[in-house]
Formats: structure tokens, sequence, C-alpha cells
């Protein structure tokens, strides 16, 4: 689920940013990818919706749709 009406702190983006730049560098250079990297990213947030803030939970639900790793 993603929403865009949510707003973030400061704060918030920069760990979202942070998680987003850790798991990309978890996927082999072929699944780097800008589509995956929108696809990760709106896992993340869709994560942080629901209040989650710790960094290896987000990382963990950044990969839990499987069209990230179809994508190459």
């Amino acid at each position: 689920m993603f929403c865009e009406g949510a707003v973030y702190y400061p704060e918030d983006l920069s760990l979202f940013g942070q998680v987003l730049d850790r798991v990309m560098q978890t996927l082999p250079p072929n699944l780097r990818t800008s589509y995956n990297r929108a696809e990760i990213a709106k896992n993340i947030l869709a994560c942080a919706l629901a209040g989650e803030r710790d960094p290896d939970v987000l990382a963990r639900a950044a990969l839990m749709d499987p069209s990230v790793n179809m994508a190459a």
C-alpha cells in the first residue's frame, strides 16, 4: 500500500534513503535498475506508513515484492 498524502520528518526521509542505498548495494549489478530502485523505495515507504523505523525491518520489507527480482 502506498499513500501519496503521507508526510515524513527529514530524519525519517534520511533513514529511508540510507536503507534504500543499502538494499540497492546488496543486489547484483544487473538488478540495480531504476525500476527496481523505485519498487524498493515504494516497499520501504509502505512499511514506514505502518510506523516502522527499524532499518533492518525496512530493509527486509524492501525486498518483499517479487517484482523487484524479476525486473532485470
